[in-house]
């Protein structure tokens, strides 16, 4: 049966790891598993990605940065997300609709109901079934993504990086403020911890999603 799960959280809060971890566990089971991203995800969606996370696009405005979002999605709905789907996979994505709203409206500050329905046209009825967002304190999730972008010579991908604390935090609000607003779909998950914890966490919510009843 298909499935659409995204994982969302702040800079550094793990969800490439974690993503990993949870396809390799349901691949186990034997489960048909696509793994994605946002932005992103096939070719004209990555060379959206490129302008949106390079630091050297730091002239980039806040409405150009919600179209691009927008238009890097709505073309990897329609080459990835919605035929995976329709062939019946189970599609795991780092980021989605819930970025947006988090990232540009709390985080920039632009309107949420111009958001939705970017988000609307952008991804059609391609809706996540259940949204994990992996949650830790704002300036430990920072530190992380700065010493991961050093450390794996990210240096083309640290635009956000760059951004404030107090930005980072009302985006970390904004995840939790969306998660509120839609208990049925978002779970919030304890992020801190070693990478193990964190999957451990994850696995028993996935689990008692796809199979309710079933012990991880």
């Amino acid at each position: 049966m298909a499935h659409f799960i995204t994982f969302e959280g702040i800079e550094g809060s793990g969800k490439t790891t974690q993503i990993a971890m949870v396809a390799e566990f349901l691949r186990r089971q034997g489960h048909h598993v696509v793994t994605t991203r946002e932005p992103g995800g096939c070719p004209i969606a990555d060379a959206i990605r490129e302008i949106l996370l390079h630091p050297a696009n730091d002239a980039l405005v806040d409405r150009a940065e919600l179209l691009l979002y927008a238009a890097a999605r709505a073309q990897h709905v329609a080459e990835v997300i919605r035929p995976a789907l329709q062939q019946g996979l189970i599609v795991l994505c780092d980021r989605y609709t819930d970025a947006t709203l988090a990232y540009q409206g709390y985080g920039r500050g632009l309107d949420l109901d111009l958001i939705e329905e970017l988000n609307a046209l952008a991804c059609a009825d391609c809706r996540p079934h259940l949204t994990l967002v992996l949650d830790m304190p704002h300036e430990a999730g920072l530190q992380r993504a700065l010493q991961r972008n050093s450390a794996e010579n990210m240096t083309d991908e640290g635009r956000f990086e760059q951004e404030s604390l107090a930005f980072h935090q009302r985006v970390r609000e904004g995840y939790l403020a969306l998660a509120r607003n839609a208990p049925q779909r978002m779970r919030v998950i304890d992020a801190t911890g070693s990478p193990g914890e964190v999957s451990e966490r994850l696995m028993a919510c996935l689990q008692n999603f796809l199979d309710p009843g079933m012990a991880p």
